[in-house]
């Protein structure tokens, strides 16, 4: 039978729950996200985030993906995995922003489609630390299939809170919107990751590197 997922404004419900039940780790992480990128960038002219700007990344979508699914994470969790498996992470992440670059020089609306196509990507990459860094946008691409539109409209959907978080000169963002808007990205992921099972599109097995 086919699995029926849940809509955006159930993921943006259950999303808002579980900031209401982990608001500390959660504010705390997308804080810490935030600083590091900007003193990475800033500090170092950009070499420091293009180094370990995605696998922090990567951390930070496995930490609010795990919190939507109703794990309990602290700081200390999203820290202390960050690095593992850093080579395959940023590789991962490397293929992702090159493959949408290509994409995007043949025109805008191609590379747009693309990112939405391998935006999972750093979801299986924190998730699954046997899928390599290639097969975790192939399953991205796989996952996302007919629901590229439902991403974007999910972005789209936190248009209003964004603006609200700029009258707020960005404190609303900090300590809501943002790790709000992550969670409910992190549900997304895990919402498209169960249909893909459930209706055949990806084998579970394939989450755990074995694609034969």
């Amino acid at each position: 039978m086919e699995y029926n997922m849940r809509t955006r404004q159930e993921i943006k419900e259950i999303a808002k729950a579980r900031l209401a039940g982990n608001r500390g780790p959660c504010i705390g992480v997308y804080i810490l996200m935030v600083i590091s990128l900007s003193v990475l960038g800033g500090a170092t002219a950009g070499i420091g985030a293009l180094v370990l700007g995605p696998v922090i990344a990567v951390a930070a979508s496995g930490f609010f993906a795990a919190v939507y699914g109703g794990e309990k994470r602290t700081v200390g969790d999203w820290f202390n995995t960050m690095f593992d498996g850093f080579g395959r992470k940023w590789m991962g992440m490397f293929w992702m922003g090159l493959s949408v670059f290509l994409w995007s020089l043949l025109l805008v609306v191609p590379g747009i489609v693309k990112a939405f196509a391998y935006s999972m990507t750093p979801y299986i990459l924190s998730e699954h630390p046997n899928v390599d860094a290639r097969d975790a946008l192939k399953l991205s691409e796989r996952m996302t299939d007919g629901y590229k539109m439902d991403i974007f409209v999910a972005g789209l959907s936190f248009l209003g809170w964004q603006l609200l978080s700029a009258c707020t000169f960005g404190i609303l963002e900090i300590v809501f919107v943002g790790p709000y808007q992550s969670l409910t990205f992190g549900g997304i992921y895990r919402e498209l990751k169960r249909n893909a099972i459930e209706n055949g599109t990806v084998k579970e097995e394939e989450f755990e590197g074995y694609t034969a």
